[in-house]
Formats: C-alpha cells, sequence, structure tokens
C-alpha cells in the first residue's frame, strides 16, 4: 500500500485509491499549466511580460495591460482550460464504455451533433432566447444524434467496432446538414457558424461564455469522478460487470449521458474542436495507467494544456490571422488517429 493513497467521503460511500506517482504527474502538470497561463496571456500582438502579467491577475497592473490581460486574453485563456478539460474527460468515458481506443466524442459523431444543435439556436433563437441557453440546445443535439447513433449500431447488441464505424459516416452525415444550414441561411449567421464549426474561442468573453460554461464543468466532472467506479467496471466487458453485480445498462446510460452533456457544453461555447478528447486519454494511460478514478484529474490536465498550447499557437504564429484553434488540434489529431487505426489494425474488438 505504500505506492498508494486512499481517499474517502465522510459517510464512507465513495472512496478512492490514488497511485502517489499519479499525485505527483497531476500536480507537474498543474504547474505547467499555470506556466503556459502566464505564458500564453503575455504573448499576443502586444507582450507582456510574465511579472507585469501576474501583477495584473493580482490587479496591479498598468490600465491598459490590465483590460488587455482581463478582458482580451484571459477569458480566451480560461475557456480553452474549461473546454479541453471537458473534451479529454468526455473521450476517456467513451473509450472506457465502448471499449474501444479509437473512441471519442468527435470520431462517434457526438461533436457534430452538438455542433448541429448549436447551429441551430443560432440560425432560429439568435437575438431571442439567452445565450446562456445554447449548451443546453447543443447537448439537445449531441443526445438526439446519439440515440441515432445507438439505434443504427444495434444488432443483437452494440459492438465497439460497429459503432465506431456507423460514428464516422454518421458525422460525416451531420456535418453536411450544418453546412447546409450555414449556405441557405443569411450570411451574417453564416459567418458565425463557419467560424463556430471550425472550433473557435476567439471573441470570448467572461460574462457571457466562461460563466456559461463554468457551471456545467464544476457539477459534471465531480459527478464524473463519482462514477469512476463504473467506468472502470464497464471497461471490464458487459459478462464481468454483469457477474460483479453491476447495473451495466443503467450505469452504461449514465455514462452515456454524462459524456454527452461534458462534449456538448464544451462545444457550444467552443465550436467543433476535433481530437483532444481522442489524444489526452491515450496520453493519460501512457503515464499513469488506465484506471480511471486515478487518471481523471490527469486527462482533465492534459486536454486543458493541449488546447491551451493549441491556441497559443493558432493565434501567434500567423500573425495578423487568428487561426482558429480547432484547426490546429486537428492537423494534429488526424495523424495520431491514423496511427491508432494502424496499431491496432490487427486487434479483435
Amino acid at each position: 500500500m505504500g505506492k498508494y493513497r486512499s481517499f474517502r467521503s465522510a459517510d464512507s460511500k465513495y472512496s478512492f485509491l490514488i497511485e502517489k506517482k499519479t499525485i505527483w504527474i497531476s500536480i507537474i502538470l498543474f504547474v505547467l499549466c499555470i506556466i503556459v497561463v502566464i505564458i500564453s496571456t503575455g504573448i499576443g500582438s502586444k507582450y507582456i511580460s510574465p511579472f507585469d502579467v501576474i501583477k495584473a491577475l493580482l490587479g496591479k497592473a498598468e490600465p491598459m495591460e490590465q483590460v488587455i490581460v482581463e478582458k482580451l486574453r484571459l477569458p480566451r485563456i480560461i475557456i480553452s482550460i474549461l473546454i479541453g478539460a471537458s473534451l479529454a474527460v468526455a473521450g476517456a468515458i467513451l473509450q472506457g464504455i465502448i471499449r474501444n481506443p479509437l473512441a471519442s466524442p468527435d470520431v462517434v459523431g457526438i461533436t457534430e451533433g452538438a455542433s448541429l444543435g448549436a447551429v441551430l439556436f443560432i440560425f432560429f433563437f439568435d437575438g431571442i432566447v439567452s445565450i446562456h441557453w445554447m449548451p443546453l440546445a447543443s447537448i439537445s443535439g449531441a443526445l438526439f444524434v446519439t440515440a441515432l447513433l445507438y439505434i443504427l449500431s444495434w444488432k443483437r447488441g452494440v459492438e465497439p467496432l460497429r459503432l465506431i464505424l456507423v460514428g464516422i459516416g454518421f458525422s460525416a452525415a451531420i456535418k453536411s446538414i450544418s453546412y447546409m444550414l450555414i449556405i441557405s441561411g443569411p450570411l451574417e449567421l453564416a459567418d458565425r457558424s463557419i467560424i463556430f464549426m471550425s472550433g473557435s474561442i476567439y471573441g470570448t468573453s467572461l460574462e457571457k461564455d466562461v460563466f456559461t460554461l463554468l457551471p456545467w464543468v464544476a457539477i459534471l466532472l465531480p459527478i464524473t469522478w463519482l462514477q469512476a467506479r463504473n467506468v472502470n467496471i464497464q471497461a471490464l466487458g458487459d459478462d464481468v460487470a454483469n457477474s460483479a453485480g453491476a447495473h451495466v445498462q443503467k450505469h452504461r446510460l449514465v455514462l452515456i449521458v454524462l459524456s454527452v452533456a461534458l462534449a456538448g457544453s464544451a462545444v457550444a461555447i467552443g465550436g467543433a474542436i476535433a481530437f483532444i478528447g481522442l489524444m489526452a486519454p491515450h496520453m493519460a494511460r501512457k503515464l499513469v495507467g488506465s484506471s480511471f478514478g486515478s487518471v481523471l484529474p490527469v486527462r482533465a490536465l492534459l486536454g486543458a494544456l493541449i488546447l491551451l498550447v493549441a491556441d497559443l499557437v493558432a493565434r501567434t504564429a500567423f500573425l495578423p490571422r487568428d487561426v482558429p484553434a480547432g484547426v490546429l488540434t486537428a492537423a494534429i489529431g488526424a495523424p495520431f488517429f491514423m496511427y491508432l487505426l494502424y496499431r491496432n489494425r490487427n486487434r479483435r474488438y
């Protein structure tokens, strides 16, 4: 037991056994995130030194630098952290319950369903309903697509490989519907939708975006952690899970809803940012193993770190253009996906 540290709730209903290595890696990743946040906040069309960034975060910088940090750069960075963590955890849930290393919200079509829900919201409710309801529209689209995906994949049960293949085709079909709406709509709404579909967090604000997404993440991530044991059991397969006394279908439904809610709320604010849900869980398993509860913080921190770095490069490497972060994550993630396909080419699911 010297390698592990236990955490138990006051009523002993929930308990976790976490490897000390996982704790140290989580601390290192957290420190790296802070460093990247400070560096990213200072880099842009006007450079601000790390020392001045810290002063701005404490409210003691010069007025112009204070405005740049608080109003322009910090909301975008906070949104990157929230979206990256949400997508990474959503992908980890899917890989656990589907038992397929290729599963992620964007691969199986959940991201596209969430995007379609958000595009429909922009076209039909923009200016009528508060923007704070947009995550609900995005989650509704993702849930609808997920239900259809399960129906189309069902043949005496849902096999992981069939679900992935149907999801890839379904993702392309849903994306085509979104683009049909964009082409047929007014120019102003089409421009907003195109930027959204490319996965951009440009122009995010504290009040409109951060305060909209933060409650979803603050509620859903702790609930997901409490479901960690069920994810671990699901990963063993239905037969083993049933023999252990688990309510497989009930737990699977809860976990799918959590994954869809995390991905949908993230997509509602950041658009169709791809492959973070695929890459971060694999990187976390390489670092600390496969136990979901132990590595949930590692996956969340890695997802946040990936999007922070991707957005930093996207907005500074191509000045004066501000390239959407989703373009860069797709450029990195697509070769990673092909590598996984090649590595698992002989695997039987």
